[in-house]
Order: structure tokens, then C-alpha cells, then sequence
């Protein structure tokens, strides 16, 4: 069974979706609005997103449909909402590691997957943003939307549906964890080229090698040679 709610506004949509989440643990449930005023990131990171152009959607999965780790879900959770956006917009979408999703080098859309226990069943909240309609982005200059970098301003009510119906499909699927790292290493943003770094308030060139079945990221740093690092390690400056 499926359930998806549509809220006119909302703080958080992965905090309101623990009012919505049915007993029984093969229950999703979804829900999504276009004015999200306290949406949350990565790591702590706020989510700023204009009002009636953007969506903000949280899918409820239960854990018993996930076979693989947390860190190759929040992989493949990547990998469909990038299949998706391709689809969509008939565009070269890629994942800069972990989970943004880049559409002509602007960032489009940003996910927040937590793990949490609610009527005695674990479930993965997965939360996210997808830029779709906003066109100004004054204070984020590597920030874009589907229209910015497509041209069409694609419906929201529609896109979102569709998007959340799709998140349900795939999360049905069972691939391997094997098979989730090699695909999400073919759309890794940036992989193999050359590109500035962020690590203790220094800068240098580095080249990414690969993401390993742990979340972490491997780079070919210009000085410091292979290095493995993790969430907010290091930071790609572009």
C-alpha cells in the first residue's frame, strides 16, 4: 500500500512525515509540498528553496525493503532520482558525491536520507529538493533548477507525483550492492577530471578516482597522492 499528502506548507517535510506513516511495515508513504520554510540538508545543512517553484518531497521506505547497506541505499536512492531527472528533462544529469544531483554543472536538486523508528518499525526517511521552476539564485551561484537549465518550466503537482511514484517502483527492486557502486561510479560528477579541492583551509588539484562501498569518496590528490575521505572531509571547489 501506498499513501502520498499533499501539504500547502510545511517546516520540514521529513519531520511531517512521521504524522503520516501507517502501522504496518510494508506501508510507504509519501509526502510533498512547494513551500518548505525549515527544510534541512546534508550534515546539518539548511535547504532554502522558493516558495511555489520548487519540491520538497519525502518518500517513508520500509527497511525491510532494503536489502543492501546504508551507505549503498543512499547510493541507489541517488541513482533513481538522477534516472528520473533524466528522463524528464532529456538531459545529462550526473551525482556529485553523495547525493546532489548537477545538470550543466548547477546543482538541482539535494537529498537527506535518515533512518528512524516509528510504530515499532524502522523506516528510511528519504527527503528530497528538487529545484524546478525558480530561476533567480542571487546568493548561490552553482545553484539551478530544471527550468534554468532545460528551458521548460515543468508542472509541479505533476513532476512530483510522478517522481514519488517512481521512488516506489525502484524501491521494490533488489540490485546488489555490486552492481549499485559500479553505476553510481559511471554518473559520478567530475570522476577522472581535474578539479580543485578544499582540505584543512588549503586548495589543490585533484583528480576523484572512485566512491567505495563505505560512502567514502577516493581522490588522486595533486600532493598529498590517494586519499580517502568522508562527508565534509574535503570539499570540491569546482
Amino acid at each position: 500500500m501506498t499513501t502520498l499528502i499533499y501539504l500547502k506548507e510545511c517546516g520540514s517535510t521529513n519531520d511531517e512525515i512521521l504524522k503520516y506513516i501507517h502501522a504496518g511495515s510494508n506501508h510507504f508513504s509519501g509526502v510533498y509540498t512547494f513551500n518548505q520554510t525549515n527544510g534541512r540538508g546534508q550534515y546539518g545543512n539548511g535547504w532554502k528553496t522558493s516558495e511555489c517553484k520548487n519540491i520538497a518531497l519525502t518518500v517513508a521506505i520500509p527497511e525491510n525493503y532494503v536489502k543492501t547497506s546504508d551507505s549503498l541505499f543512499n547510493f541507489y536512492t541517488a541513482l533513481a532520482v538522477r534516472e528520473f531527472a533524466a528522463n524528464l528533462t532529456k538531459h545529462e544529469v550526473r551525482i556529485k558525491w553523495p547525493n546532489d544531483l548537477i545538470i550543466g554543472n548547477k546543482k538541482v536538486c539535494g537529498m537527506l536520507i535518515e533512518k528512524k523508528k516509528v510504530l515499532h518499525h524502522q523506516y528510511y526517511i528519504v527527503g528530497i529538493g528538487i529545484n524546478v521552476q525558480q530561476e533567480n539564485f542571487e546568493d548561490l551561484p552553482r545553484a539551478g533548477s530544471l527550468l534554468t537549465q532545460t528551458g521548460i518550466p515543468f508542472p509541479l503537482t505533476e513532476t512530483a507525483e510522478a517522481l514519488y511514484n517512481f521512488l516506489i517502483c525502484k524501491a521494490k527492486d533488489n540490485p546488489t550492492g555490486q552492481d549499485v557502486l559500479q553505476c553510481y561510479n559511471t554518473f559520478l560528477y567530475r570522476k577522472k577530471e581535474v578539479a580543485v579541492f578544499k582540505k584543512n583551509n588549503s586548495s589543490q588539484n585533484g583528480m576523484i578516482s572512485h566512491a567505495d562501498e563505505l560512502g567514502n569518496i577516493w581522490i588522486e590528490l595533486e600532493h598529498d597522492g590517494l586519499q580517502k575521505f568522508y562527508h565534509k572531509e574535503i570539499e570540491m571547489l569546482y
